[in-house]
């Protein structure tokens, strides 16, 4: 197992300066002429994510190589958008779990007034959405129960993520599953606080959500890594 770093507890006070007044001047001629800030705040933020891979590979298996590999582009494409911003006003990483029996990954993002820890299945394809909606018609209640555990309600409050509005065609609307079986997509989300963000606790926090997650992962890893006779 690697060894928890003790680097980059939390994200500083110059990284959200950054982005306040990059908020206020979206645009590249001020984004150039502050380059040097741009780049010593990515460097902060590339140390706090390498800190959490750290944290998160003493627990699981992780394909990202690196902090840095794990971090999203501040540019946005606005090729097919009507905002036409260039710059994203938050920083945001993402962590991808290793192997095919290992399913979902972690992601962070990191804004003024909207910082969350989130993780699970942001976009899954019709087969993988299908496998798990056969789980829960099948018994749901092994999925209720990760849900309802205390670890789960304290630090997620519930399950999050687009729904339909009425049972998927093919299932029972009576069923006792009915509302999981809505579900098109499958988050948990912790929200935190600017102030909480700055915190030099941050990162014990944010390893401490992700390890949160493991039950929901390794479950739907399960489901979506065998056969229906779980082979």
């Amino acid at each position: 197992m690697a060894k928890q770093t003790t680097g980059g507890a939390g994200i500083q006070q110059a990284g959200f300066d950054f982005l306040k007044a990059l908020k206020k001047n979206n645009n590249r001629e001020w984004f150039n002429a502050h380059k040097d800030d741009y780049l010593r705040a990515l460097q902060e933020v590339e140390t706090f994510a390498d800190g959490l891979l750290a944290d998160l590979s003493t627990h699981d298996v992780i394909e990202t190589p690196s902090g840095k590999k794990s971090l999203f582009r501040i540019y946005r494409d606005t090729r097919f958008s009507s905002d036409k911003t260039p710059y994203k006003t938050y920083w945001a990483g993402g962590f991808k779990r290793a192997t095919r029996q290992r399913r979902g990954g972690y992601y962070f993002q990191i804004e003024q007034g909207a910082s969350f820890v989130g993780g699970g299945f942001w976009g899954p394809v019709a087969d993988d959405l299908k496998k798990i909606r056969d789980d829960i018609a099948f018994d749901p209640a092994p999925l209720r129960k990760i849900l309802s555990s205390k670890s789960f309600t304290s630090t997620f409050g519930t399950l999050e993520g687009e729904q339909l509005k009425k049972t998927p065609r093919g299932y029972d609307p009576e069923h006792e599953g009915a509302d999981l079986l809505r579900y098109k997509q499958y988050l948990l989300i912790r929200r935190f606080t600017d102030e909480e963000v700055m915190s030099p606790q941050f990162r014990k926090e944010a390893g401490k959500t992700f390890a949160a997650m493991r039950p929901f992962l390794d479950y739907m890893s399960e489901i979506l890594s065998t056969d229906s006779n779980g082979l």
